[in-house]
């Protein structure tokens, strides 16, 4: 039985709908992240799960039970979940340990006491239950709103944009440890935030939303090398769409080579048949795009990016068409300077590019069962 289950979700606001038809099923200990642009629903879609509103159409369900229908809701106090805020919500006039502790409620003190040091030990603030919020830093404080959210053992956690007010460092950081501490509490979770570093950190599975509804709901690495349609595709990660034509044999030239597949061109269920000929926009991402000096493929670098390890260049080639390159940073090369590039890629997600006459034509290059082979001109590889 799921954790969590929503079934067609749908809320409005007046004629303006905000989630529209949503469906997804957590399961128990697994850790979710809906991410999305600002807008695009999440955080409405989250206050709906804790109970804060009603939904218009649809179900939500906790381990079977519905807590939420149209025309029905179970209060957020009587669903045993666990809320944690962007502003972490602390009382300032109660110590960590009061503040850890309030949400146990009734619970015979000396149960209360020793769950509170459980927690404490656990987020890394032992010996800090006697200080006040204000006497903490971000960080730490957002660690006490998670044992706070821990306390009662609730059997959902929500976060809310969790570690937006905290530097790129600290959050990056945090969030990986604020993972470890959920999967040690074995703790089911869904967090929402706008941030794909946070997402990838933190979660197991990710719902990336689009205009109140979940484009794809998948593992982290599907979404970047996977992506169900444009917007996922160019919503994860980096990466350029660029022209091909679908050939025989399992084929797409573009104009850095021609990419060949040892396993069929599987089309989507919308469309019948991807024919010889049918015009495509092929993802490529920066890793699949290799410097090689042996390369006969040029392309001049119009841009660059020092990211330390690496450099992102933006690369123009022979038809104007820009590409991404991320390359060790010992490869400095000037603007203006040519360089030698090559394709080395694993998964190609292609669509229908507008000018195509099949109106239908969205494909995937299935994964083949050996390496992908890429031939390009003046040689194969």
């Amino acid at each position: 039985m799921a954790q969590l289950e929503l079934n067609g979700v749908v809320q409005r606001y007046g004629k303006h709908t905000v989630v529209d038809g949503v469906n997804f099923r957590l399961e128990g200990g697994s850790i979710a992240c809906l991410l999305g642009p600002s807008g695009c629903g999440k955080t409405t879609l989250l206050r709906c799960i804790a109970g804060f509103e009603d939904i218009s159409a649809g179900e939500i369900t906790l381990r079977g039970e519905v807590v939420s229908r149209a025309g029905q809701r179970v209060a957020p106090e009587k669903r045993r979940i666990g809320m944690v805020f962007q502003d972490y919500a602390l009382f300032p006039h109660l110590s960590v340990e009061e503040n850890v502790a309030f949400g146990l409620g009734r619970k015979p003190a000396e149960d209360a006491h020793l769950r509170v040091r459980q927690l404490l030990a656990t987020v890394g603030l032992h010996g800090q239950g006697n200080k006040y919020p204000h006497e903490l830093s971000g960080g730490q404080q957002q660690r006490v709103a998670l044992a706070r959210a821990l306390a009662p053992r609730p059997e959902l956690i929500l976060l809310d944009e969790p570690f937006s007010n905290l530097d790129v460092g600290l959050r990056e950081r945090l969030s990986v440890e604020v993972r470890e501490i959920l999967k040690r509490e074995g703790s089911t979770a869904i967090m929402v935030t706008h941030d794909q570093n946070e997402a990838f950190a933190m979660a197991d599975e990710i719902g990336i939303m689009h205009e109140g509804r979940i484009q794809q709901w998948d593992v982290p690495y599907n979404l970047y090398h996977r992506p169900a349609n444009r917007f996922v595709a160019d919503f994860i990660g980096q990466g350029v769409l660029v022209t091909g034509t679908v050939g025989d044999n399992n084929s797409v030239r573009m104009e850095l080579g021609t990419l060949t597949s040892d396993t069929p061109v599987e089309c989507n269920e919308t469309c019948a048949a991807c024919d010889d000929g049918c015009q495509v926009d092929v993802l490529l991402r920066p890793d699949d795009i290799v410097h090689d000096d042996a390369s006969p493929v040029q392309a001049e670098v119009m841009q660059k990016a020092f990211r330390g390890a690496d450099i992102l260049y933006t690369l123009r080639l022979e038809s104007g068409t820009e590409v991404l390159s991320l390359v060790p940073s010992h490869h400095n090369h000037a603007l203006g300077e040519k360089i030698g590039i090559r394709l080395d890629a694993d998964h190609v997600i292609a669509f229908k590019n507008e000018d195509c006459d099949n109106p239908d034509c969205d494909i995937k290059l299935a994964p083949p069962a050996k390496p992908i082979t890429w031939l390009a001109e003046g040689g194969t590889r």
